[in-house]
């Protein structure tokens, strides 16, 4: 029982996991994106269609980074080129997403493809509990513990990734310094917006291999309360991601289990957990607890810098 519940665990939290990380570079230089769900439906599109067209998953998955970085281009440019208000261009983002998913789309409603296979690692997958949970999945679930990794060396074993933290923290020392203030910005938001549509792929080419309209379900909202839950760090967005992925998995389970409660009380399970996580979140930041960086969500122009 218990390895089970762990499995679809990781399996639910896994694409809640991309996406938090993707919005974590966004926010590390400064950048706030609300449009982290619509950015995840364009990710599911793009990957089923990448997938239906040419049967490859890697393709898929390549097709759902481009099409989200593409669309994260939008967002960066308004807010780091035009320095337009951050909070507006997040929700056009989602708005926008939302629409055009579901125009795109509409003609691959309910049609199906060959998901990811589980890949057994040798002799780990054989471990009591924790083997199938995290030894028998498919590669994308490596890929994202190798990710979690990757992201954490980046910023604190890097001098690129300094460069980007010192950004989201003052985009004025770091100018000084000749970073190309503007460029690193762009770069954050387009790549992560890449790793967030990931996630959106991850709901269409394993969770659910099909596509279904507004398939991501509200997991974007809960990515963007993850981000401050986490601190901004990849691997408390692990631990993060995994505990609303085990809420989600519970509530599945207990409506499985023919459970009294009504389902639609179980539905909102992880979207309550959501509000607890923010009002948690912002006690910890009114008593300086958190590591959000100093300058998020401001527009940074060098003739302005004092």
């Amino acid at each position: 029982m218990v390895e089970i519940l762990l499995d679809a665990t990781v399996r639910a939290g896994t694409p809640i996991l991309f996406a938090t990380l993707g919005a974590i570079i966004n926010e590390r230089a400064g950048i706030i994106n609300l449009g982290i769900e619509g950015l995840m439906l364009i990710g599911a599109l793009g990957g089923f269609a990448g997938t239906y067209l040419t049967g490859s998953l890697l393709t898929g998955v390549m097709a759902a980074f481009l099409c989200a970085f593409v669309a994260g281009a939008i967002h960066g440019f308004i807010t780091v080129q035009l320095r337009g208000n951050q909070i507006v261009s997040g929700l056009a983002l989602t708005m926008f997403g939302i629409g055009m998913t579901a125009l795109f789309g509409k003609g691959m409603v309910g049609m199906t493809i060959e998901g990811f296979e589980r890949i057994a690692i040798p002799g780990l997958s054989l471990l009591p509990v924790i083997g199938k949970p995290f030894f028998n999945q498919d590669w994308l679930i490596y890929f994202s513990f190798a990710l979690v990794a990757l992201i954490w060396l980046f910023f604190y074993r890097t001098r690129w990734g300094l460069a980007v933290r010192t950004l989201g923290e003052n985009p004025a020392a770091a100018d000084t310094c000749g970073v190309p203030v503007n460029l690193y910005r762009f770069l954050a938001v387009t790549i992560g917006s890449g790793i967030v549509g990931i996630g959106g792929a991850y709901l269409s080419l394993a969770t659910t291999p099909m596509w279904i309209e507004n398939m991501s379900a509200g997991r974007g909202w809960i990515a963007v309360a993850l981000v401050i839950f986490a601190s901004w760090s990849s691997p408390r967005a692990l631990l993060g991601a995994y505990l609303f992925g085990g809420i989600t998995a519970m509530q599945l389970r207990f409506q499985a289990m023919g459970t009294s409660v009504s389902a639609h009380i179980l539905q909102m399970l992880p979207y309550f957990f959501t509000i607890v996580v923010l009002v948690v979140s912002t006690i910890r930041l009114q008593k300086g607890a958190s590591q959000q960086p100093e300058s998020l969500g401001l527009s940074y122009d060098r003739e302005d810098r004092k």
